[in-house]
């Protein structure tokens, strides 16, 4: 049988103590960047492997950390859990991944779940619904788990938050368009219940209005993120006495939704309109006409959500941390909605 191998081969090997090993593999900050690199690059030379159950009875931790998403066949929430997993594993965390499917109760089972499974902390991106799970949310603060929302979130004092400047974005988007001459621009506007929607309907509001456009009430359409909720809201614009020219959307989705419908009708884009979608979904450039959107940066936001809980968990004073942290986001400029490209 191969014998397994322990700090002190790895410490013979890197002439140090078996102390600065076993600090540098759980992240010691006595220890430097450059010994705990090199220690951990000798320990998977060595193909060391370290006791979890002993560490987590030293330490105290589980050293699992529980994932809460709407959906996982999302790019952008796959691409989230992707940058979550990328940097806790690099500090011996595992990932539990949890789905509330859009739906209040799973929510709630999912958090109970993750507090019975004793996780060092929670990343979640609330169901897309005025959820009633308060209680559950001060019951994980209670217990002292550090809880992280990312993406979509709830305003609660002491608890952390990453997100993009959806305000931001959404109104360079709106702007984009008139640029481009349209005059008459509708939106898709998310559930106004989150954050992240009510900002982007705020941001293309703003923008007609310091652009001296008139808003149209009747151009705003409630929808949700799915293709036959932007072919059923372009139907609805079209029954208009004066249809606009061009749709900000917040999701890629609807926007898709728009264009497969714009065709049917016989309307040229982006000649005869524009469309700008939200999410930069895989397919927006692979399709025949690209299609504009907004780059959320999941990937980044899923690290930065697990460097704010690292930052938590390894703060030895116990004091809460409480980080709002907006990442910038990118307006990208395809084919849907850029007349000097096609016309």
């Amino acid at each position: 049988m191969t014998r397994r191998t322990t700090i002190y081969d790895i410490a013979k090997e890197l002439g140090i103590t078996a102390a600065s090993v076993s600090r540098a593999l759980n992240n010691n900050p006595k220890i430097s960047e450059s010994t705990r690199k090199l220690v951990m690059e000798t320990a998977a030379k060595m193909n060391y492997k370290q006791n979890k159950l002993a560490l987590a009875l030293r330490s105290g931790k589980s050293f699992n950390v529980g994932v809460i998403v709407p959906r996982i066949d999302s790019n952008f929430f796959a691409s989230v859990i992707r940058g979550i997993e990328e940097e806790l594993n690099e500090h011996q965390y595992n990932v539990i991944i949890c789905q509330s499917h859009e739906n209040e109760k799973r929510e709630g089972e999912s958090i109970n779940t993750l507090l019975n499974a004793q996780v060092d902390g929670i990343l979640m991106s609330v169901s897309n619904v005025n959820s009633d799970n308060s209680n559950l949310l001060k019951r994980i603060i209670e217990k002292n788990v550090p809880l992280i929302f990312f993406d979509r979130k709830k305003n609660i004092e002491g608890v952390s938050s990453v997100t993009i400047n959806d305000f931001d974005v959404s109104y360079e988007a709106t702007v984009h368009l008139i640029k481009q001459g349209c005059s008459r621009i509708a939106h898709f506007m998310g559930n106004q219940t989150l954050e992240i929607f009510e900002n982007r309907f705020k941001g293309y509001k703003k923008a007609l209005e310091d652009n001296g456009i008139a808003f149209n009430q009747d151009y705003v359409i409630q929808t949700k993120s799915v293709l036959e909720d932007g072919k059923r809201a372009v139907d609805e614009l079209f029954s208009l006495e004066s249809p606009p020219d061009a749709i900000f959307s917040s999701s890629d989705f609807t926007a898709l939704g728009a264009i497969k419908q714009l065709k049917m009708k016989g309307i040229k884009v982006p000649k005869d309109f524009c469309v700008v979608g939200f999410g930069d979904e895989p397919f927006t450039k692979f399709m025949e006409l690209s299609m504009t959107s907004v780059d959320q940066a999941p990937l980044e936001m899923g690290k930065m959500a697990a460097k704010v809980f690292l930052e938590q968990i390894n703060n030895k004073d116990n004091i809460k941390i409480e980080k709002k942290v907006v990442l910038k986001s990118q307006l990208l400029i395809r084919d849907s909605s850029s007349r000097n490209i096609i016309l």
